[in-house]
């Protein structure tokens, strides 16, 4: 099962959250959510969710 893990408000940051995080060794996907604002969800495996939010902190805090 996938969970969403945040919420990017452009196609520019799901794309360097969803980079970052496939470097890292992560399984992540990514899904529009609405057309017209442009948001879309980042999501992960639910297993890796803890992991992947230390490592997301830190992409977002760098």
């Amino acid at each position: 099962m996938w969970t969403v893990i945040y919420i990017a408000p452009t196609a520019k940051i799901a794309d360097m959250i969803l980079a970052r995080l496939t470097e890292e060794g992560f399984l992540v996907r990514m899904r529009a959510i609405h057309q017209s604002k442009q948001q879309f969800e980042v999501l992960v495996p639910s297993g890796e969710v803890e992991e992947v939010q230390e490592v997301l902190n830190s992409i977002l805090h760098a």
